[in-house]
């Protein structure tokens, strides 16, 4: 995947071109949500039937669904930005672009996305591990797995944490990280991580 976070700021002129798929991005987001919420199975009571989860089970598992749809639609359209649009040095990552989308999200306190680094060596040190979990997060995706989450309580909301590897699959990669060269196709070199709250609104940085 081409290299998400730059240094770079965006510019009006710059970011253009972009705008029309950042516009459907957020579109099919939006949609994507709707389809979530709409396609939850209706309630049934867990005391008349031990196998139906209880309400918590369904709620994380809604959760998770979320989390799915949005790595989807976020690493499809970073991919299809930087496979049409990024053919230089000069124009802005399609990762850079998507962080306006990111902090959009999380304005509106829907969820909250991240952009972390798995090299050790981040061209943006905002980019870095910041927590626990995403420090631990980073070592198993570079390991091989494909998804690592839990559950905290954050501001006394329940949230499920999400990381999911973002792998090199383009070449343009090494035009911005040129310590991507000769890094194996599908190794992971950084993550994409979610907040997602479960039972109430989202607490993206709750007071320590």
């Amino acid at each position: 995947m081409h290299a998400f976070p730059m240094n770079r700021r965006l510019s009006m002129p710059r970011i253009a071109s972009l705008t029309p798929l950042l516009a459907l991005a957020a579109l099919l987001w939006i949609c994507a949500a709707n389809d979530v919420a709409a396609d939850e199975p209706a309630a049934a009571d867990p005391a008349s039937n031990p196998a139906v989860p209880s309400d918590v089970e369904r709620d994380v598992e809604r959760a998770r669904r979320e989390a799915r749809m949005l790595d989807d639609i976020y690493k499809h359209g970073i991919v299809a930005i930087t496979d049409n649009f990024v053919n230089d040095l000069d124009m802005i990552p399609a990762g850079t672009a998507f962080k306006q989308v990111f902090a959009a999200a999380e304005q509106k306190g829907w969820h909250k996305v991240r952009l972390v680094d798995a090299t050790g060596e981040p061209l943006n040190q905002e980019n870095a591990p910041e927590d626990a979990f995403e420090k631990q997060a980073i070592k198993k995706l570079v390991s091989g797995e494909s998804w690592v989450e839990t559950i905290e309580d954050r501001g006394g909301t329940k949230h499920l944490r999400v990381a999911t590897p973002i792998p090199v699959v383009l070449t343009k990669c090494v035009m911005c990280h040129d310590n991507y060269e000769g890094v194996p196709k599908g190794q992971a070199i950084g993550a994409l991580t979610y907040i997602i709250p479960i039972d109430g609104p989202l607490v993206a940085n709750p007071k320590k």
